[in-house]
């Protein structure tokens, strides 16, 4: 890691801590205890969706290539990565590809289709904000703690699409600067380089295939807001499922905007426990979801990972016999 990320990794650790500290370790833990064994596993049950749609997004614009299952379990392993390790986004993204590369998804394809699939997400979730905006915009104005931030929401909501279309102007250009390093440096490499570029170039010119993967990812970001609702009310809490989507659109907004935080620590709990009293709850059920939430990314990820790093070691294994005995 570098510097830069561990002490943003260490000042989220301590905002976490502070947060647990001053709302309260007992209350917290009470909200925790109220969901039960049972309502954990359904806690897990009911983020499947959520995987399914991602998984859907991804294969809608890699076509038929691999069985469904392939891009289930590398988008799961992406998410895992991003949510367990010290990487950013990008080092999930990487993961996510990898994995579907060894479930048979050819590299440059894997690659170049992950790299549009973030764009598709991002177009995802500037609409999944603005639905966000329109049914919490007013419960925000009317919170005097967050009235001073609703206008920059707004703001930063518009900015987003100006900032998609740089981000896909930077990815072309970017596979077109890759091309001509490797050309000079690494002349081997300059047919999947041009594949790699070729298959981003594409890509952009079906917006039928882009349009329905962002269709699936907005998908996602809904059934997200009807985790979060399923979370919230086995903690007790009485809302509906309309501010559930409000509240997980902000929250996603906030972690977009720190993406440069591993697993946005620290500001996951900080924006639940903010939002929480806007929509009637109080801080101490903001806060145990976030902690559900993390937990259930624990008792998933910890297992995908570890199964993912024995496939890579018997491969490399396999592959170090093969060169041994050749």
């Amino acid at each position: 890691m570098k510097l830069g990320a561990i002490a943003a990794l260490l000042a989220g650790l301590a905002l976490a801590i502070f947060l647990v500290l001053h709302i309260g370790i007992a209350p917290v833990l009470g909200a925790i205890a109220s969901v039960g064994w049972g309502g954990f596993v359904l806690i897990l049950l009911t983020a499947l969706p959520i995987i399914l749609f991602l998984g859907l997004a991804w294969r809608a614009l890699v076509g038929p290539l691999a069985p469904f299952w392939v891009f289930f379990v590398s988008r799961q392993l992406r998410d895992s990565a991003t949510d367990l390790l010290p990487f950013t986004q990008i080092g999930g993204v990487v993961i996510g590809a990898r994995a579907g590369i060894l479930g048979g998804i050819p590299p440059v394809v894997a690659y170049s289709s992950a790299v549009v699939d973030i764009t598709a997400e991002l177009m995802a979730q500037v609409a999944f904000t603005v639905l966000g905006l329109l049914i919490g915009l007013a419960r925000l104005r009317a919170a005097p703690a967050l009235a001073p931030y609703a206008d920059g929401l707004i703001l930063g909501t518009v900015l987003l699409v100006p900032a998609i279309a740089a981000f896909v102007v930077l990815q072309r250009q970017g596979s077109h600067l890759a091309a001509r390093l490797a050309a000079r440096f690494l002349p081997a490499a300059v047919a999947q380089t041009e594949q790699f570029t070729a298959n981003i170039e594409a890509l952009y010119r079906q917006p039928m295939k882009l349009a329905l993967s962002s269709s699936f990812h907005l998908a996602a970001w809904i059934a997200s807001g009807v985790w979060l609702w399923v979370i919230f009310r086995l903690c007790g809490a009485e809302i509906d499922v309309m501010s559930c989507i409000a509240i997980e659109s902000l929250l996603a907004a906030l972690r977009a905007v720190t993406v440069f935080i591993p697993a946005s620590i620290g500001v996951q709990e900080a924006g639940y426990a903010a939002l929480a009293p806007v929509f009637g709850m109080g801080p101490e059920v903001g806060l145990a979801v976030s902690l559900l939430k993390r937990a259930r990314d624990v008792v998933l990820g910890i297992p995908v990972l570890l199964i993912w790093q024995a496939i890579e070691g018997k491969r490399a294994f396999a592959q170090s016999n093969e060169r041994a005995s050749s």
